[in-house]
């Protein structure tokens, strides 16, 4: 059972018979440098020359092998807390409430077990009843030192948390207090503490984890704030404030659709994404606050895969209408700049910004498969969550402050990386396609892949855009000049996107990176008529003939995303389904492989990464609520077998608050409020009739034609009506 707050995580299950609570911080980490990136051939030029002198092996050697033999930078996790269960007997049932984020156990013998992770503050709390008056916890902590030799696992597998070379923190006990004090990497250290008290049968405990960076912002130590909590605050008030912010944050939007597996697994990731993500806690990382508690370091050491972990991971922020949560990948980003451009500096040797591909968790480098973790146009995709955060919350400051600087900065570095070829037209010196052919030679493309293509358009068309809204016409000018000077996609012989030039997609691979310019990027987008809609059907017809034996289930996720955006309700729920039923947990966590062993893809595998889940929920979204072209659309992709179906207040572009109803088969409710003021343009509700608009400002009126035009001063909704 998950609990988090952006910033702490519990997850609460059995492990060798015993109830355990594995407890994790988000920055834990070891962050001790690559050396291997600090040489000089730490340089996309010198990658150039190897790839032109076919000595690829080189390269893999100076940068792939490094990371898989190195433990760290890595993300390391926290502690344990360990509950006897001879005193608890036989489970009678747990339950996880998605409303108040608490886990509710009980026993046969009737003991209970309540617990939360606090919304707004670094602890954790439990509460047994009926349970003996020896009943304490135990505290376990990681086994940085133990017997026997490290083993060689695996960056994917999680590496022995011996080859860290630590020495095993100390573990101090009180009478019902237990501190646990690790020393890490280049002085970081981390305290893991709990404090309890006993009344009758009943045993209250909270627990926190500081380490520190928190400590050097002038938070407490956790064996201080456990200390204060288990003496001034009960149990029950703390979940009375825990419970208001999770009632505040569900109450931001809901849906209601007449399938159970696809509306249940909504608000399951709803749930998750708000107990990871917070506005200042750090982004949502490839497990964010649930490191795996095996002795062991994460999967792919826990970082932050910027070639699409983290961005598929906010997708659903948006319509969703949890912008405030959001701010925590857009404040990380923004605090990061300077490392990113030294960054771009050192290893293209150009000015403006680029961002590596795969991160610590304070942005530096960490190397891997080099087309991906040092790839030419990682920045451009971060930046359209700057760009999403400007569309949909509409705050002009944002724009100016923000937004604009992040796009510009890109599109300055792509400017000076970027050569002309023989035909004039400008180019990347080197391109690739994640994760296509993996780390091999083959990898590297000598012309733009539609990835980096679609990248490079979206940043200049987006950086002319956001100019124009700021007046500045000159810059808008250039970038549209620049964008002018980019080729068009490349095709194959039916007119399906290919991988790159002369590439075709005909290998089954579980990432869809040559499709960004479709979704999420919108380059190529069906409104855009016959010729877009010829290759978004042609690219479909690729997918849909060719094998999944090599996707995963983020794949289905965003299949299901792209059938949405094709306005193919009843495929994109099949796909969505088929995400739900076959590659998630019990728990509901993504773990990549068919866990069903149907044969909806050859990984059976189950390494845990977050961002197949939020990718899913963004799919449900897109078929309620589609708003990316300028103009709203309700239900624009849902099975005509849903005949009852509703949404309320998920975000459109613009700042609208969209709440919409079918029932039987037809349109009964529209009601739209606007934030910030302006034109509200939708797509006619009622097609071929007329449409009654009610204001709350002014007398009521009737529009007519495809597409309504109507402005809504801030504060103030409109409902539509037949």
């Amino acid at each position: 059972m998950p609990l988090g707050n952006g910033m702490i995580g519990e997850l609460v299950w059995q492990k060798d018979g015993k109830l355990r609570f594995s407890l994790d911080r988000a920055d834990l980490w070891d962050l001790r440098p690559m050396e291997n990136l600090s040489k000089p051939e730490f340089s996309f030029k010198w990658v150039q020359q190897q790839v032109e002198d076919n000595n690829y092996k080189a390269v893999q050697q100076m940068f792939d092998v490094p990371y898989d033999r190195a433990p760290a930078p890595s993300k390391i996790p926290g502690a344990a807390l360990e509950f006897d269960p001879v005193a608890l007997g036989e489970l009678q049932e747990i339950t996880l409430s998605l409303q108040n984020a608490i886990c509710n156990a009980i026993w046969k013998n009737g003991a209970k077990l309540e617990s939360f992770v606090h919304a707004t503050q670094p602890v954790g709390w439990f509460r047994f009843t009926n349970v003996p008056d020896s009943f304490s916890p135990e505290l376990v902590v990681p086994p940085y030192r133990k017997e026997g030799a490290a083993g060689a696992d695996s960056p994917v597998t999680g590496q022995d948390l011996q080859r860290l070379g630590y020495e095993q923190g100390k573990v101090s006990k009180d009478e019902n207090r237990i501190v646990y004090r690790q020393k890490g990497w280049g002085g970081f250290e981390y305290e893991v503490a709990v404090a309890w008290k006993q009344s009758g049968q009943t045993v209250t405990g909270v627990w926190s984890i500081s380490s520190t960076f928190s400590e050097e912002k002038g938070e407490k130590k956790a064996s201080e704030l456990v200390s204060e909590c288990i003496k001034d605050e009960s149990f029950d008030k703390a979940f009375q404030t825990h419970s208001d912010w999770w009632r505040t944050f569900h109450s931001k939007s809901s849906v209601s659709i007449p399938d159970p597996v696809l509306e249940k697994q909504w608000y399951l990731e709803q749930y998750k994404f708000g107990s990871v993500a917070r506005a200042d806690a750090p982004p949502i990382s490839l497990q964010a606050v649930w490191t795996a508690d095996n002795g062991k370091l994460p999967p792919w050491k826990g970082d932050f895969h910027h070639d699409l972990n983290t961005q598929l991971s906010y997708w659903p922020a948006y319509s969703a209408n949890h912008l405030d949560l959001e701010e925590g990948f857009i404040n990380w980003l923004w605090d990061n700049r300077e490392t990113f451009r030294k960054y771009t500096r050192d290893y293209f040797l150009t000015d403006g910004m680029n961002v590596p591909g795969v991160t610590t968790l304070t942005g530096e480098p960490m190397g891997g498969w080099i087309q991906y973790s040092l790839g030419p146009t990682v920045g451009c995709w971060l930046g359209q969550h700057f760009y999403l955060h400007w569309k949909y919350s509409g705050d002009e400051k944002f724009l100016r402050e923000k937004a604009y600087p992040w796009i510009k900065e890109t599109a300055v570095y792509l400017e000076q990386l970027s050569v002309k070829n023989a035909a004039g037209q400008r180019q990347l010196p080197l391109s690739s396609s994640p994760e296509i052919f993996d780390n091999s030679m083959k990898a590297w493309f000598k012309q733009t892949s539609n990835f980096d293509l679609a990248l490079v358009r979206w940043t200049f068309g987006k950086a002319a855009e956001l100019a124009l809204q700021l007046g500045l016409h000159e810059e808008a000018a250039k970038w549209e000049t620049l964008l002018a000077e980019w080729p068009d996609f490349a095709l194959d012989e039916s007119g399906a996107l290919e991988i790159a030039p002369g590439v075709p997609y005909v290998h089954s691979h579980r990432h869809f990176s040559h499709l960004v310019g479709w979704h999420p990027l919108g380059v190529i987008d069906w409104s855009n008529g016959g010729k877009e809609q010829a290759i978004i059907r042609e690219t479909l017809k690729t997918l849909e003939n060719g094998s999944p034996d090599y996707w995963v289930g983020y794949s289905y996720s965003w299949l299901g995303n792209l059938y949405a955006r094709a306005f193919m309700g009843d495929e994109a729920a099949r796909t969505l389904r088929i995400f739900a039923e076959h590659f998630c947990l019990p728990n509901s966590f993504h773990a990549n492989g068919d866990q069903t062993k149907q044969g909806f893809s050859k990984f059976t595998y189950r390494p845990f990464t977050l961002e197949g889940n939020f990718a899913f929920a963004a799919g449900i979204q897109e078929m309620l609520l589609q708003s990316h072209t300028g103009t709203i659309g309700v239900f624009p992709a849902i099975p005509d077998d849903w005949q009852n179906v509703s949404f309320n207040t998920l975000r459109a572009q613009g700042g609208f608050l969209v709440t919409a109803q079918k029932a039987n088969g037809k349109i009964a409710k529209v009601s739209i409020a606007s934030e910030k003021g302006g034109v509200c343009k939708i797509s006619n509700p009622f097609p071929g009739k007329t449409c009654r608009v009610k204001c709350s400002w002014k007398e009521s009126g009737s529009l007519t034609g495809d597409t309504l035009s109507i402005e809504v001063p801030a504060g103030e909704t409109i409902e539509l009506m037949e």
